[in-house]
């Protein structure tokens, strides 16, 4: 039985998102999580701790671009195929601070074969902190098994 016929793709995009999740050291061992998830579309937040500040007393660039990153791999790895990331880029636009709720929201806006590109909104409340754009790549295997049925 193929699970994409058994599933609907809002279920899909979430079973991917939980199979995935329980691999995903970097983003729950940050603190991450996650908010909400469809086909091309997810959404994380991050609240910036005190070992994510930089010599500024700002949120380090890094934590911000990983939050994105995060958000884009559960985006474009929401309907059962295996993607990564083949390239990103990101541009800061206001900086974060200590104890700053970071929800980063990716969006697709392009699948064609293999390839995805994804843009994804950085926020802290009602300011913009960062936008993010992710190229990704298909590669072999999926998130979940071809015979899970819907009651899994």
């Amino acid at each position: 039985m193929n699970v994409k016929a058994t599933l609907s793709p809002d279920d899909l995009a979430r079973a991917c998102a939980d199979a995935m999740w329980k691999e995903d050291d970097a983003s729950s061992g940050l603190g991450m999580e996650i908010l909400n998830v469809k086909p091309g579309e997810a959404t994380l937040a991050m609240t910036i701790q005190p070992q994510m500040v930089n010599g500024q007393r700002i949120a380090h660039g890094g934590f911000i671009f990983t939050l994105a990153d995060s958000a884009f791999a559960f985006a474009c790895n929401s309907r059962n195929e295996r993607a990564v990331a083949a390239h990103c880029q990101i541009s800061f636009i206001r900086p974060a601070k200590l104890g700053d709720r970071l929800i980063a929201v990716a969006r697709e806006i392009s699948r064609n074969g293999r390839s995805g590109i994804y843009d994804v909104r950085v926020t802290a409340g009602d300011e913009v902190i960062a936008e993010f754009r992710g190229h990704s790549r298909t590669v072999v295997g999926t998130w979940l098994p071809e015979s899970e049925s819907k009651q899994q």
